[in-house]
This record gives C-alpha cells, sequence and structure tokens, in this order.
C-alpha cells in the first residue's frame, strides 16, 4: 500500500494557525505571568493559574475555526496547571524554586511515557500540530497515516526519546541545585532547559526525515518487485 501524498499547505491558514498557537500559548502566558509578577506584585502561583486562561482561549478559538479540539493547547494547558499546582507546593526558598523548575519538565517527561499508553502517543498531536496547516485536508492526511506501522513506530519512538531526555535532564537539574551555589544554577539552568529543547528538536527533525525516506526506500523497492509480476 502506497503512502498518500501530503496535501499542499495552505499559507493564509498556516500562517494564522502559527500566529495563534504562538501567541496565546507561548508569549501570552509568558507576558502576563512576567507582567503580574514583576510589575504588580502577584505570586507565581496566582500569576500561572491567570497565564493559562491563554491556552484556554486558544482551545475555544481552534474549536470554534476548525470545530476540533486542539490537543497541543490542551497539552499547553496541562503544563501550565503543572507548573502551578508545583510551585504552590513546598518551600518558596531559591534553591526550591529551581528545584520546582526542574521538577516541572520532569513531570512532562513522565507525562510523554505516559501517553505511550495510550491509543496515541503525545508526539503525533505534536507532529500534526507542527507538520500540517490545520486545514481539514492535511489532518485527515495525518490522521491517516496512523494505518501505517513505520509511521506509528516513528511517533513511539519520538515519544519514548523525549520522555526519557526530559526525565534525566529534570534528575540533573535538581541534582546540580544541590551541588551548585544558587547563583551559579540560575545560570546553568536555563542553559540546560533550552539545550535539551534545542537537541531534541534537531533530533526529532533528523530521525522523521530518516524515517521518511526509509519509508520511500522500500515502497519504491517494493514497485520494483511487483513490476516484474504485472509486466
Amino acid at each position: 500500500m502506497s503512502t498518500p501524498a501530503k496535501p499542499a499547505r495552505s499559507g493564509g491558514a498556516s500562517a494564522l494557525g502559527w500566529v495563534l498557537t504562538i501567541g496565546l500559548n507561548v508569549v501570552a502566558p509568558i507576558v502576563t505571568y512576567n507582567t503580574l509578577t514583576e510589575d504588580h506584585g502577584w505570586s507565581e502561583f496566582s500569576a500561572l493559574l491567570l497565564s493559562s486562561a491563554w491556552p484556554v482561549l486558544d482551545t475555544a478559538v481552534m474549536a470554534a475555526w476548525r470545530r476540533k479540539i486542539d490537543e497541543f493547547a490542551m497539552v499547553t494547558l496541562v503544563f501550565l496547571v503543572i507548573t502551578a499546582v508545583v510551585s504552590l507546593v513546598g518551600a518558596h526558598t531559591a534553591r526550591a524554586l529551581l528545584v520546582k523548575d526542574s521538577s516541572v519538565t520532569g513531570l512532562f517527561g513522565l507525562l510523554c511515557l505516559g501517553t505511550l499508553l495510550a491509543p496515541r502517543p503525545l508526539m503525533f498531536y505534536f507532529g500534526r500540530k507542527f507538520a500540517t496547516d490545520g486545514t481539514p485536508a492535511s489532518t485527515a492526511w495525518w490522521n491517516g497515516m496512523w494505518q501505517y506501522e513505520g509511521f506509528r513506530s516513528t511517533m513511539r519512538t519520538m515519544t519514548l526519546v523525549w520522555g526519557v531526555a526530559y526525565v534525566a535532564e529534570a534528575v540533573v537539574r535538581i541534582a546540580l541545585a544541590y551541588a551548585l551555589p544558587t547563583r551559579t544554577m540560575v545560570t546553568v539552568s536555563p542553559i540546560l532547559l533550552y539545550g535539551v529543547l534545542g537537541a531534541l528538536g534537531v533530533w526529532t527533525a533528523w530521525f522523521g526525515k530518516r524515517r521518511a525516506a526509509e519509508g520511500a526506500r522500500r515502497q519504491a523497492e517494493a514497485a520494483a518487485a511487483a513490476a516484474p509480476a504485472t509486466a
């Protein structure tokens, strides 16, 4: 069975979808959190709680626009809720805040690993968000790819790697939070956080292209083998 061709991307729909996604799931929560905590003296918990309203708005907009729930926004919302809960628990010293920050990424890693037990792993939904423009045709194409074993294996492998990487990153950052001076760790922590994210992004792009090339090669070999029989 040949893999269906990917539909052409709709430039307008893709651009608008990206603006909404980045604006409501990334930019707006960060700006809201920083403004409330730095300029208005809000507590971390209260600021995070209010910041989580933006992904909710994104979910509502996408549901009204495309008549479906956007899983990416739901995951972002869950991540913000986890962050709020973690920030509320325990002490509020500088070292404790560093440990809590590391715990959040660890919990995200566990979330990735937990979805391996679900019908479809987390990277399937992340991939659909970033590999399509959100139109019905491209979404249907991505959903239809799940019937292929190679695609399912790719999504599960990506989810496994992200989960293990973030659990390991959290363990390392928590250990360093106790081993290094707080002043040093304030610098080291974001370097580790974004370094791991960048490495995972590069690996994911490379792995996805490699698996796609392998799939295309297998299809070409199968077509070549079937040609003499049909000649």
